[in-house]
């Protein structure tokens, strides 16, 4: 199973550029909440591989506290499209934390659903089939 975290809400500018844009204060609990919600299903992440921009890259740092997993960075879910098979092989089940549209374009590459991830969403894939799509709220249901 491949999960697919979109990052947290993220300041709407930053001096140094795009890639530099943090989280707010609602995307670090966003992606906290992500975490612990996945911990709570005990979903079996063993793989943790996210965007070098800063807002995916805090994302997952902060997800991951709540799994016990180390971030890789790959430069492939900077932005544009990517193979989410690919990425995650030979990995278990792999947590991919990116950006949008990139994502919901895998997803329907993947599988043929179009599905639009929320900022702190996470879409579920198995195979071909779209396991599970959690919005924030949902998340933030299940991780209290």
């Amino acid at each position: 199973m491949i999960y697919l975290l979109r990052h947290g809400e993220a300041e709407d500018g930053n001096p140094d550029g795009d890639a530099a844009r943090r989280l707010t204060e609602k995307g670090e609990r966003q992606a906290r909440d992500a975490g612990l919600a996945l911990a709570a299903l005990e979903v079996g992440i063993e793989a943790c591989i996210a965007s070098p921009k800063v807002r995916a890259l805090e994302t997952a740092r902060i997800a991951c506290e709540a799994l016990g997993v180390e971030v890789e960075v790959a430069e492939t879910l900077r932005g544009g499209a990517f193979d989410a098979f690919d990425l995650a092989a030979g990995r278990g089940e792999v947590l991919l934390v990116g950006h949008e549209p990139d994502f919901s374009n895998e997803v329907a590459r993947l599988t043929g659903a179009n599905v639009a991830l929320k900022k702190g969403g996470i879409a579920v894939v198995d195979g071909s089939t779209v396991v599970a799509l959690w919005r924030p709220k949902e998340l933030r249901r299940i991780a209290r």
